[in-house]
């Protein structure tokens, strides 16, 4: 698809949470000029009839749908890290794999050939090394734009870090075990796992290790990287990351965007081109055959939603 709006799909996220009616939401979504959506990890149960209606009318295409789709029956809100491939607990892989397989059943319902992943994190028994990092951040009157140049901050962070580091050579193995059970499944439904960077430092896995990771799935074709803009953004504003060379060292195996900016203060799914991130540089990046969505906090307005769609069709088009 040459035009870019016809390319562009708008994420579930900043509209399931107050809808009751999968139709209607889909009738929204298509209404501010969106020819394609994700459904993301806030569907429930009770909007997957009026979806499966508005597909089958071919109201809308649907690009991709993000981990857990549709949501566990007895869930009501958006809950991607319910149940996590890196958990330790048999019983809670189990469930993981269950509902990740319902997953990919749903996409190929719709007809989406993308399915999003969060692969989990590491855990501390007493305390969380993020939890400490955040709340010395809280307490330093820093914003978020000022944080990698500060040595107090980058003294902290490396400690963090290092503690983090540590965890992840006993949770990665898990992941990549719960991922190569789970790959089969994908390859046979003609399904992309799409195994997404995250914003939180505990989050797996490290960025430095996203390209290992996903050298151990190895089928590229049903097993690829997920660039969210602005988790990206955040990491490069605490200086773990430098967003390009990242998103470089990725590209091979890249099939994907959520898009979304971050403002100085560290707030992400905002309007694009109101923030920190440079969408000229993440132009530089897209191939034609990249699923692109728009994933927006549901607080912005059908204008800020209109006006989003703009400033990417004219960045990215």
């Amino acid at each position: 698809m040459a035009n870019i709006f016809d390319r562009l799909s708008l994420s579930t996220c900043w509209c399931s949470a107050r809808h009751t009616d999968g139709r209607a939401m889909v009738e929204e979504m298509v209404g501010l000029g969106f020819k394609r959506i994700e459904l993301s990890h806030g569907i429930r149960l009770s909007l997957v009839a009026g979806i499966l209606d508005a597909v089958d009318a071919g109201m809308v295409e649907v690009s991709s749908v993000h981990n857990f789709c549709p949501l566990p029956g007895s869930v009501q809100f958006a809950a991607p890290n319910l149940y996590q491939p890196s958990a330790s607990d048999s019983r809670e892989a189990d469930l993981w794999f269950r509902y990740s397989l319902q997953t990919l059943d749903f996409a190929v319902k719709v007809g989406a050939d993308r399915v999003i992943m969060h692969s989990g994190s590491v855990h501390f028994f007493f305390w969380s090394a993020e939890n400490r990092l955040e709340k010395w951040i809280a307490a330093s009157g820093l914003s978020a734009h000022e944080l990698a140049e500060d040595p107090r901050f980058q003294k902290r962070r490396e400690r963090a870090m290092k503690s983090i580091r540590r965890a992840a050579k006993t949770t990665m193995p898990r992941i990549e075990e719960n991922y190569k059970k789970l790959l089969p499944e994908a390859a046979a439904r003609g399904l992309k796992l799409c195994l997404e960077n995250r914003e939180g430092l505990e989050e797996m896995p490290l960025d430095a290790a996203h390209e290992d990771l996903l050298a151990t799935l190895v089928t590229p074709e049903h097993a690829v990287y997920w660039h969210d803009t602005g988790h990206a953004q955040i990491k490069h504003q605490m200086g773990l990351i430098d967003h390009r060379a990242h998103l470089e060292k990725m590209s091979p195996r890249l099939g994907g965007f959520h898009l979304h900016d971050v403002s100085e203060a560290g707030s992400d799914h905002q309007v694009p081109g109101t923030g920190t991130i440079d969408f000229d540089m993440i132009a530089e990046f897209v191939r034609p055959d990249h699923t692109l969505v728009l994933e927006l906090n549901p607080k912005l307005t059908t204008e800020q939603v209109v006006a989003s769609r703009d400033y990417i069709g004219e960045k990215l088009g």
